[in-house]
């Protein structure tokens, strides 16, 4: 069958465009949403239970309708939960919210386009139809679209080095992926533990493990040690930035914005004025200052921009201030596991040649999500092959242009190929949280809809 769209992927940026697609397309319009994740739409992120596991952006900013700020907080609010737009919500919660806020649309089945789950993964395309594009799918089965939108997100990021040595028998000491929620029950409450990694999944990871009555110890290596802020607990008034008056060099700019973090109250307002004009920041650097931000600047952009709720912050900090999580900040070297001794992670502290190293009963990976990429995908690699897609020149996806449509190196695709979320983070930069995705998601449906 040939599909009028279809959408690969089922994490939040397929849920976004399908969302939008359905409020806009007409009857006799077809989708296809292909993906072989049971919970559409949730993906990791929103499918974790745990009730710490907060959303790291205000409920009021995060509904899946840019022009319907109100959606997620009304949602909310009719379940019986006190929370208000400035609240931190469960991620659990929102990820029920799109269950429910996509169910909602498809039971309006009168004057609706026709939208069908394929529960499969799109391993390669295989061939041109006309004006359209075929695609393999893992059951076997082959489907085409007129208009093809890529959702494909990123998996969890891999082991910094291989591990060495003997395993200890019966169970693995290395969690590789936390968001596997299982390996928790396993840790016993005085064991040690070592994380790779400080960013949100850590803190995420560390809020678990006492949850689940661990009281061990946790070191936490990172290459700087750094750790995300919080959140205001009061509201904070943006400072307003017009990225037209900013210097074009990534040291310049961070000189004027200290000098405005100075002046200002609290630096978060000068964060929060960039927030909405990031994307077009981002789109005034050279490849030479985006090269230098992603080397040098990357880290402290993260702690300061990625924050956490202000509870949350308050948990960890005091952990941190009762020597239950310890810092490091080196290039780790090498892990060895040792049988029923656990496992030693080295590492160079930085700043010094001297080789440190931890042991622990547990070493957990939350180095991240890996950056976005073809390599974890079967079928980017093979769209690869055929020159339908490109990559970006610093590894930040694909290359689309500024209407999220795919740029080939040979020329225009087989029918209209569009990519939303993290592979178009090479274009936009911010295109990972809720607020971005959610915009770019309406623009490629606007555009699909207008064309048909």
């Amino acid at each position: 069958m040939v599909y009028d769209v279809i959408v690969v992927g089922s994490g939040f940026s397929a849920i976004a465009v399908t969302c939008n697609l359905i409020q806009r397309l007409p009857a006799k319009a077809t989708i296809a949403i292909v993906g072989d994740d049971p919970g559409f739409g949730r993906g990791t992120a929103y499918r974790t239970e745990l009730y710490l596991h907060r959303l790291n952006v205000p409920a009021g900013r995060m509904s899946l309708f840019p022009d319907r700020p109100e959606s997620f907080v009304e949602w909310l609010n009719s379940r019986g939960s006190p929370l208000s737009e400035g609240d931190f919500a469960s991620r659990n919660d929102y990820g029920l919210y799109l269950r429910d806020t996509l169910a909602a649309l498809l039971r309006k089945r009168d004057d609706r386009c026709r939208v069908d789950f394929v529960k499969a993964k799109a391993t390669g395309c295989v061939e041109r139809y006309g004006a359209s594009l075929g695609f393999l799918l893992g059951n076997g089965d082959e489907i085409a679209g007129k208009n093809v939108v890529l959702c494909l997100g990123v998996g969890n990021a891999g082991l910094p080095v291989d591990p060495v040595g003997e395993p200890a028998p019966g169970r693995s000491r290395i969690v590789r992926n936390p968001w596997r929620l299982s390996w928790l029950r396993r840790v016993a409450a005085t064991d040690k533990v070592v994380i790779l990694g400080s960013g949100l999944t850590m803190i995420d990871q560390v809020l678990a493990l006492r949850t689940f009555g661990h009281r061990g110890s946790i070191d936490v290596l990172s290459r700087r040690g750094l750790a995300p802020l919080g959140h205001a607990r009061t509201v904070i008034t943006p400072i307003k930035i017009d990225v037209h008056t900013l210097p074009k060099t990534i040291s310049a700019i961070l000189n004027v914005l200290r000098e405005k973090a100075d002046r200002s109250e609290d630096w978060r307002a000068v964060m929060d004025g960039l927030r909405p004009v990031t994307q077009e920041l981002w789109k005034r650097l050279s490849h030479d200052e985006r090269s230098r931000f992603l080397r040098h600047a990357l880290p402290w952009w993260s702690i300061h921009r990625h924050r956490v709720a202000p509870d949350v912050f308050d948990k960890f900090d005091g952990l941190i201030r009762d020597d239950v999580v310890r810092f490091h900040a080196g290039f780790l070297k090498s892990i060895e596991l040792r049988g029923v001794a656990g496992v030693v992670a080295r590492y160079r502290a930085r700043g010094t040649r001297k080789i440190a190293e931890i042991g622990a009963d547990w070493l957990i990976n939350c180095t991240g999500m890996e950056r976005a990429g073809i390599g974890h995908s079967p079928l980017l690699k093979e769209m690869m092959r055929l020159n339908l897609i490109a990559t970006d020149p610093l590894g930040l996806g694909i290359q689309v242009d500024a209407h999220s449509s795919v740029v080939t190196p040979i020329g225009k695709a087989p029918g209209r190929v569009f990519a939303v979320g993290a592979l178009t983070a090479g274009q936009y930069w911010e295109i990972t949280a809720v607020p971005d995705i959610r915009v770019q998601a309406r623009a490629v449906a606007e555009g699909i809809a207008r064309s048909m």
